[in-house]
């Protein structure tokens, strides 16, 4: 039996969210530089948005470019925005063939003109599709989402149209980025880190977490499917004991 047939349908999460980590040390141990990592970090991206469609997810959530990473080296960001926008431009179709729809969440006003453009494009092209929801983390940092839903709700209450006491969790909820988003079940993080990077600090609140050493240029299906066969071994019992579940 494959590890795909060993899943049990009705357990799998209906979101997942990923923190795509290893491309860089990926391309190093190939005496390459860190650009040639994350160019084959797309097919993973590819490889995995495919594996998740097959198997019916809902939604999944992909840590592509975080707010800290505007730091890095110049050159790794310019081409690494280069290459966001010639993959939108290329996968747009495929996304479409596929029944897939398109999000974006982040501080995107930070990303160059044209990438801003092809993501907006984009998810007006896929809007209408009903499968997997594919949401790209770009220019994301938990705690800017947090801060920027403290301010949009404290401009409400200041003008009238929210009262203290109406801020409820769901009231919260509903100004993040993830608003209608139903919170990942299950984190997965590569390459063999054991943090969470400022990566959807409230949404995965309950989630659980599941880290491997697999770089991700060398992610693919069977890894995911490994991935859910060890959540589908846990107990997720939201603070509840054993026999009340």
């Amino acid at each position: 039996m494959s590890l795909k047939e060993k899943l049990i349908p009705e357990r799998l999460p209906r979101h997942i969210a990923i923190i795509m980590d290893g491309n860089g040390r990926w391309a190093k141990e190939k005496g390459k530089d860190r650009l040639f990592g994350h160019y084959n970090g797309v097919e993973s991206v590819r490889n995995i948005v495919e594996g998740c469609a097959e198997l019916g997810i809902e939604y999944l959530t992909l840590y592509a470019f975080s707010t800290e990473n505007w730091d890095r080296p110049k050159d790794e960001v310019t081409g690494l925005m280069e290459l966001l926008v010639k993959t939108i431009r290329n996968e747009v179709a495929t996304l479409n063939k596929n029944n897939i729809r398109l999000h974006v969440i982040g501080n995107i006003s930070l990303l160059p003109q044209d990438a801003h453009e092809e993501l907006a494009e984009a998810c007006e092209e896929t809007k209408n599709n009903t499968g997997l929801n594919l949401v790209m983390a770009l220019s994301y940092s938990s705690r800017w989402e947090i801060l920027n839903t403290v301010k949009n709700i404290a401009n409400e209450v200041k003008n009238g149209s929210l009262k203290p006491g109406e801020i409820t969790e769901e009231v919260f909820q509903q100004h993040l980025c993830t608003a209608g988003f139903p919170d990942p079940e299950l984190m997965i993080r590569t390459s063999g880190e054991y943090r969470i990077s400022n990566f959807l600090l409230y949404q995965l609140a309950y989630s659980e977490l599941y880290f491997t050493e697999t770089l991700w240029p060398d992610f693919r299906k069977e890894n995911l499917y490994t991935a859910l066969l060890d959540y589908q071994m846990r107990e997720r019992r939201f603070g509840k004991i054993s026999e009340q579940l």
